[in-house]
């Protein structure tokens, strides 16, 4: 017995010895091994963080798509964080800052090749972009291959959906309030009048909150900025995205109505909320209408509402509007390792390529495909009639201003406006004033990149 146990606490010790002499090897749960010499039987653990994106958002719909993709690549380990609109871009500029960024991020082109991009952070993606994908999405939309490269043609998103926004109306209420007839209910579209006959014809009607100008931060700030700009069809910049122009006579003009409508309320505003709370309150009731809508939106909130959402696009002087545009895929930050990039670029060309599981990721999502060769992916589904709806608005869309040198320093100006209109501030003031802290960003953005 003493010599047994004088073997097993030999044999121990040279076994810890020897771990030590590697570096010391400890298993995860996903049976990846960190520290040491990779072994032939060890994964290529790579994370990925996605923005809610529709079911890219459900822990189990990314889950499935994740083992979808090992039963092709069983030697790569993905994890996934879950980001949210309100504290994400926190938490990754936190983790730049720190150096523990994931390999693959989920979002759309203003954060991955305007901010992160810009700011040399992320993994050049043009060996994605063969000569068959990029016809493929150019089929569908150039815009959306020229959002995703910098400047200088570098690519740093590989894209997977795309969206208009839209906002939505409480049908019953427009109803009951007899302002369904400011609609043209054919093509969804109303006019600015109609639009201001609408609001009228609500609080006349004993609607307290018709719609609400949110300005607590950034999240859903495409919709105030789709109302203020369709009102009198205002440019947000110029053409080749170099200059913030809403100080415009026609910026000036919408952005003035908005606070002449909120001063005689009409409309309602709040700066101590966002999109998510702004949603919640149309969804729960509340509000008559909301500017933060679109059909992944309109899927999440479908069991809370006790009413039937009417999505609409945006009031325009003339009738026809020029949506703000959603381009979601995925980019890689440049972590070092090649290994993990080589994995996560198979992970991206998986989920965005494969011909089955690329139209299930599109699916998953909630929105519409950048690849013609996908075709109508809710053909035969049980929700078609109702992706045919916002479908429709696609022909709608406007100019992909987002991809403008300094978008994020004008995402946070944009609601520091609002915050001083809808409080009294003289709109021209304000609006100079943002469009000077804009256009400051960009030049030293463009300086920077140079």
């Amino acid at each position: 017995m003493k010599m047994k146990k004088a073997m097993g606490l030999f044999m121990a010790a040279s076994m810890a010895m020897s771990l030590a002499a590697c570096g010391g090897s400890s298993a995860s749960k996903d049976g990846t091994t960190e520290g040491g010499d990779k072994g032939a039987s060890e994964k290529t653990a790579i994370k990925l963080w996605t923005y809610p994106i529709g079911e890219w958002g459900s822990q189990e719909r990314v889950e499935g798509i994740i083992a979808n993709f090992n039963e092709k690549y069983p030697d790569v380990s993905v994890t996934v964080e879950y980001l949210d609109y309100t504290s994400g871009d926190d938490q990754v500029t936190a983790a730049i800052e720190a150096g523990t960024t994931p390999d693959i991020i989920m979002e759309g082109p203003e954060r991955l090749v305007s901010n992160w991009g810009a700011a040399g952070k992320m993994v050049d993606l043009t060996d994605l972009w063969d000569e068959d994908s990029l016809k493929d999405i150019q089929a569908v939309s150039q815009k959306v291959v020229d959002a995703c490269k910098s400047p200088t043609g570098v690519y740093y998103e590989y894209p997977l959906c795309m969206n208009a926004h839209s906002m939505a109306i409480n049908y019953e209420l427009f109803e009951k309030a007899d302002a369904l007839q400011y609609i043209d209910q054919e093509t969804r579209t109303w006019t600015t009048e109609n639009f201001q006959k609408a609001l009228e014809a609500l609080k006349k009607s004993g609607v307290e909150t018709t719609g609400i100008v949110y300005c607590g931060g950034q999240g859903g700030d495409q919709g105030t900025r789709a109302l203020a700009m369709n009102l009198y069809k205002a440019q947000f910049t110029n053409a080749d995205h170099t200059k913030w122009t809403m100080n415009s006579e026609e910026g000036i003009k919408g952005l003035q109505l908005i606070a002449d409508l909120v001063k005689k309320g009409d409309l309602s505003a709040d700066a101590g909320i966002q999109a998510a709370d702004e949603l919640q309150l149309f969804a729960n009731g509340t509000a008559a209408m909301t500017f933060a809508w679109n059909a992944s939106n309109e899927s999440n909130y479908a069991e809370q509402v006790a009413f039937t959402p009417y999505a609409v696009a945006f009031p325009s002087e003339d009738g026809v509007p020029e949506l703000a545009g959603g381009i979601y895929g995925f980019g890689i930050f440049d972590n070092k390792d090649e290994a993990k990039i080589k994995a996560a670029k198979e992970f991206i060309k998986f989920v965005c390529d494969d011909e089955k599981q690329g139209p299930e990721s599109v699916i998953a999502s909630g929105f519409f495909p950048v690849r013609e060769s996908f075709g109508n992916v809710y053909a035969g589904a049980e929700d078609e009639e109702r992706m045919a709806v916002f479908n429709s608005f696609m022909k709608y869309l406007g100019d992909y201003y987002n991809v403008t040198p300094g978008w994020a320093e004008q995402r946070t100006a944009w609601w520091e406006m609002l915050q001083k209109i809808v409080s009294g501030t003289d709109v021209k003031e304000a609006v100079d004033q943002y469009v000077e802290i804009c256009n400051t960003a960009t030049e030293n953005a463009m300086a920077s990149s140079k």
